[in-house]
């Protein structure tokens, strides 16, 4: 079961809408020039991250989640493979990976769009978020210290309204 390509199962033509990277749909063709082989297992999990985030906003996934996912879909993909598949997406630029408080690997499509997270250090839910100003005032740090700003992560951790409740 898990052999069928993309192909043997798209209702597209050959051409499955795959995940989104800065609005782009990825095909068959551009996950093979990543690298990789389009197989029945690469297709779910990138279904997954790309899903994630529908109406609950939870795009950051541990390994673990995806798994979880699959087995309540009824696939039968091991820990070991999630794993595995997950960091070559990683390696071919297709998701990021997050370290969050805790310790715990977290993973993304990389949409293309930089944002910064607040994090739950209770129940680990994640934000993203975008401010221009918080953004301008990081450049202007940079800069008064002679650096060129090429990237940066924030993290904000705290406490989500649901924790601070009690809930």
């Amino acid at each position: 079961m898990w052999r069928r390509t993309a192909r043997s199962l798209s209702p597209l033509g050959g051409h499955p809408r795959i995940a989104s990277k800065g609005g782009k749909v990825l095909t068959e063709s551009q996950i093979k020039q990543a690298g990789l082989k389009v197989t029945l297992p690469r297709m779910k999990i990138l279904e997954i991250l790309e899903t994630s985030g529908e109406g609950r906003g939870a795009r950051h996934l541990r390994a673990e989640d995806v798994y979880r996912i699959l087995l309540t879909r009824g696939e039968v993909v091991g820990l070991a493979t999630v794993y595995r598949v997950l960091t070559q997406f990683e390696a071919a630029g297709l998701v990021s990976r997050h370290n969050f408080e805790g310790g715990q690997s977290f993973f993304e499509l990389d949409r293309g769009a930089h944002h910064d997270h607040l994090v739950c250090i209770k129940c680990g839910q994640v934000v993203e978020f975008l401010d221009e100003a918080i953004e301008e005032r990081q450049r202007a740090i940079a800069a008064e210290h002679g650096f060129t700003l090429e990237d940066h992560t924030l993290n904000i951790l705290g406490l989500c309204p649901n924790c601070q409740a009690g809930h």
